[in-house]
């Protein structure tokens, strides 16, 4: 094993596995050069036996690598960072955080260090390359900004925005995955009510579900100019989408984003609040 490596992952939970696995298949990273760490280290054992290095000892893993990703959940953050903090070199490291809730300002109180830190919202479409990755970052370089960028351009697309709207960004790109996949399940349900068997049900839901999301992403045009060209006058699609209006569909996926925000700007509380 290599005393080096290019990028460590602090806490593979599920976002955690994502983005190793995205990075990887990108090409970005290679499998080799990315440390995983994870206190339960037979939950690792798949990506270990795919070539990436998985361990417990995470200021090893920080002392290795280059950049570092923090995907601890927002309780364990304070006593990783304390953990850490000796490994850290604020000349070699970029420090990535990817908790929900933990401000710049509490990364860099936590490390007491001059460090590059970014914050990082991705989703777990990053598995599949597909991922909306919001950033934000206590930096004006724009060297660091294209690094960064770079990073998560390979596993999807990247907004960068100011850090007051980085809980928000959880709520609608992270939280978001699971609303637009109830949203599929809920259709290919639907299919299955109409004659479909349920994989063939589910298979045209999900498939119908990308394609509008690419129209969208790829002709750059309002989802109502989309909508307004599968509708005619008295014709079937109006009549299911009226239905679900009166059903409450928009009124609950707002509600719900806005709940999921709110929810997650409580999730990390500074030692001492």
């Amino acid at each position: 094993m290599s005393d080096k490596a290019q990028l460590a992952i602090i806490g593979t939970g599920n976002i955690g596995r994502a983005m190793a696995v995205g990075l990887a298949s990108a090409g970005r990273f290679p499998r080799e050069e990315m440390i995983l760490t994870r206190r339960r280290l037979d939950r690792l054992e798949d990506l270990a036996a795919e070539g990436f290095q998985a361990q417990t000892d995470n200021r090893d893993a920080v002392r290795r690598a280059e950049v570092v990703v923090l995907a601890v959940e927002p309780r364990q953050l304070d006593p990783v960072l304390e953990e850490i903090r000796p490994s850290l070199d604020p000349d070699r490291h970029l420090l990535i955080s990817v908790v929900s809730g933990a401000a710049l300002s509490d990364l860099l109180r936590l490390t007491g260090a001059s460090l590059s830190v970014v914050r990082a919202m991705p989703n777990t479409g990053i598995a599949v390359g597909r991922s909306m990755t919001c950033v934000a970052m206590n930096s004006d370089d724009e060297e660091l900004r294209r690094r960064v960028v770079s990073i998560f351009d390979a596993v999807g697309r990247t907004l960068i925005i100011d850090e007051e709207l980085m809980t928000p960004a959880t709520a609608l790109c992270a939280c978001g995955i699971a609303f637009f996949l109830r949203a599929v399940r809920a259709a290919a349900q639907g299919g299955i009510e109409i004659g479909f068997h349920p994989e063939e049900a589910l298979l045209m839901a999900a498939q119908t579900a990308a394609g509008a999301a690419n129209l969208i992403l790829e002709k750059a045009r309002h989802p109502e100019h989309e909508i307004d060209s599968v509708t005619t006058p008295r014709g079937c699609t109006i009549a299911g989408l009226n239905e679900m209006e009166h059903q409450g569909f928009s009124s609950a996926m707002i509600k719900g984003i806005t709940t999921s925000s709110l929810k997650a700007s409580s999730l990390y509380s500074a030692s001492g609040d």
